[in-house]
């Protein structure tokens, strides 16, 4: 893992003139160096991703549905491997980037799925009014253009696998961005489109430096990007490209809601440790992962005490052991973000039941009570081990709770009613409400993204090929219909 890794310029291996290290969060080991594209290289990819893209599009489906499936088996066959690789350069636990590898060949073969059905067309009779007689609409779908996907750290295969894969079925070709702190899992995705039949140019994956980004993000031969990262970056790249399109997955701060009916010993149970779990994986690293808890009092004094014992039992720790839950954060410098911001909250009124301690880029496992409004942890997103637990008076206070928030990505809803839960899902501000659990479900097929400034668009490999496509129109006339 400590050699220098070329990346893939319109579908060929290459290297530049630079490199950079990636290092281990967990103990600072080189990891790899990687080849940084030059401005040259990185004209060349989007030159020719921009000159196949008529011919990308017109590829038939089986050919892209083809080159799917085969990325799809091969991620199976490397499955440690790319998991080992993962976890050396983002820190996750190994249990957790085994599962980040098993979500990534999902999405390669639900791409594969969409690839040979979509744009199969839709017939439309028109002689509804005497103007249409014998005229019949059929409605297509295709490719907007060149996708420019840029990919954030905290999944760093699946989340590319969530731009290139939608691209690929779409026939729409595709310039990548990894995240500098974690490029090596996304050019392992390299390795295996070369060994496909797709066409040259319609792949590249660059990992250029962020400051290179403003020029990728104005070409007009890009009118597709696909972000997935902080609310910052992600609005200041809309906000300086009005006319693109531009599918935005940005942060979160979840809630799970326990309701007053989750009330027997194995509901709370199921509820702590799910919560307990779902706070901490990936480093709290996940954009809906469990930052708020918000319990009716009718519930509240007999969950606090499992929540924290629960939080208690994750396993802290080296990465690579196979019993461990929570690793580092993705660098030191986040880890003491972290720690300001606790510390802030505990200065300013917060209860601390367990954690608040920091281990170079590891920080305990949180739990905050009585967390004041107007602190950081209350307004933001942490992305960290940190949850807060808030008591509430019945339901109509936990959802206006829910909804006090600048986010809105998921929520979850502990709840045995199905009115409940579908009052939950009219009146809550989120792109998604999960019933009976936190609100860190995800199932890559479907339909994801928020409300609010936790973005704009859908991913979901479907959702994400409607994205990049648009509907165009094939009116016939004179049928005998």
């Amino acid at each position: 893992m400590t050699s220098t890794h070329a990346f893939w310029l319109a579908g060929r291996q290459v290297t530049g003139e630079d490199t950079f290290d990636v290092t281990s969060p967990w103990d600072g080991r080189l990891v790899g160096a990687v080849s940084v594209p030059t401005d040259a290289q990185v004209e060349e990819a989007v030159a020719a991703a921009y000159a196949v893209r008529d011919e990308f599009a017109a590829t038939p489906a089986h050919v892209r549905a083809a080159a799917l499936d085969h990325v799809s088996r091969r991620l199976v066959e490397r499955t440690e491997e790319i998991a080992r690789l993962i976890s050396a350069e983002n820190g996750k636990p190994i249990k957790w980037a085994r599962g980040e590898v098993g979500r990534a060949v999902s999405v390669f073969r639900f791409a594969a799925e969409e690839a040979r059905r979509f744009n199969g067309g839709e017939a439309q009779r028109l002689d509804t009014d005497a103007g249409g007689q014998g005229r019949l609409a059929l409605t297509r779908r295709f490719p907007k253009g060149v996708v420019l996907g840029i990919a954030p750290f905290n999944f760093p295969l699946n989340l590319c696998a969530h731009k290139i894969a939608p691209a690929i079925a779409a026939g729409a070709p595709i310039i990548l961005k990894p995240a500098p702190a974690t490029p090596l899992s996304g050019l392992i995705l390299g390795e295996l489109l070369a060994e496909t039949e797709l066409p040259a140019g319609s792949w590249s994956i660059l990992p250029v430096p962020n400051d290179s980004m403003p020029a990728l993000v104005q070409d007009e031969r890009l009118p597709v990007i696909s972000f997935t990262g902080s609310e910052k970056v992600g609005y200041a790249i809309m906000d300086s490209v009005p006319r693109k399109h531009c599918t935005l997955e940005l942060g979160g701060n979840g809630a799970a809601v326990v309701l007053g009916d989750w009330a027997s010993d194995e509901d709370l149970d199921w509820a702590a440790n799910r919560i307990a779990t779902f706070s901490n994986y990936q480093g709290g690293q996940s954009c809906i992962s469990v930052q708020r808890v918000i319990a009716d009092a009718a519930v509240y004094d007999r969950l606090l005490p499992r929540i924290v014992a629960a939080v208690e039992a994750q396993v802290t720790g080296d990465p690579n052991d196979d019993k461990t839950d929570v690793g580092p954060l993705v660098s030191e410098d986040a880890a003491k973000r972290v720690e300001a911001w606790v510390q802030e909250a505990v200065e300013a009124g917060a209860t601390l039941h367990t954690g608040g301690k920091r281990d170079g880029a590891s920080y305990a496992p949180t739990v905050l009570t009585d967390l004041p409004a107007g602190t950081t942890l209350a307004c933001e997103e942490v992305f960290g081990p940190v949850l807060s637990v808030q008591k509430v008076d019945g339901e109509a206070e936990a959802f206006a709770a829910v909804n006090d928030s600048k986010y809105g990505l998921q929520a979850g809803i502990f709840t045995h009613d199905l009115q409940t839960a579908f009052r939950a899902h009219r009146a809550l501000e989120v792109g998604g409400v999960v019933i009976g659990d936190v609100p860190s479900y995800r199932a890559d097929q479907m339909p994801y993204g928020g409300a609010k400034q936790s973005g704009v668009g859908r991913e979901g490999v479907k959702f994400a090929m409607d994205d990049y496509t648009y509907e165009r129109v094939l009116v016939l006339t004179g049928l005998a219909l």
